[in-house]
């Protein structure tokens, strides 16, 4: 079993116009749900081997509030530069090189791309809010053959359930 968790980014401040997108960080609002959603995935046993981040500040501050619920050090997160603005194919481009070894893995992104990924891997309209999460289960040994088959299971988690 493969199972895939797309994080979308926590709330981001807008107050400064100035700042280019990728150095937006998250809000009060957004520091909080991110560090609840984290708590809440982490009380369920949900144990990512491997987190993957936007290079975004508001996506990689999410990130961290995970790994720290996790356990895991924030030198452990994985930047990667095609899950900030990239396609749904790009983003399951990404999906489909990831270490077979790993059955548990976490990407950090943004919409709309993570909503459309989640939507054609599911079969069904995603729309996740911010610091929403989709989680989709695969019955399979390896990551290549995601999106080859639906998921035997999916759930969407919000900062609002």
């Amino acid at each position: 079993m493969k199972t895939l968790y797309l994080v979308r980014h926590a709330k981001a401040s807008r107050d400064d116009p100035a700042l280019a997108d990728r150095d937006r960080p998250l809000n009060d609002r957004g520091e909080r749900d991110a560090a609840a959603m984290a708590q809440r995935l982490a009380a369920r046993g949900a144990g990512p081997e491997r987190l993957l981040s936007s290079p975004a500040k508001r996506a990689l501050a999410t990130a961290r509030h995970f790994a720290a619920a996790f356990g895991i050090v924030p030198q452990k997160i994985v930047v990667d530069d095609r899950l900030y603005a990239g396609s749904a194919g790009g983003l399951l481009a990404v999906i489909q090189s990831l270490d077979d070894r790993q059955r548990n893995v976490m990407l950090f992104g943004h919409n709309p791309e993570f909503s459309n990924l989640a939507g054609r891997l599911s079969g069904q309209f995603v729309d996740l809010p911010t610091c929403g999460v989709a989680e989709l289960r695969f019955d399979s040994a390896r990551w290549a053959d995601v999106g080859a088959a639906a998921p035997v299971s999916s759930k969407l988690h919000a900062p609002k359930d």
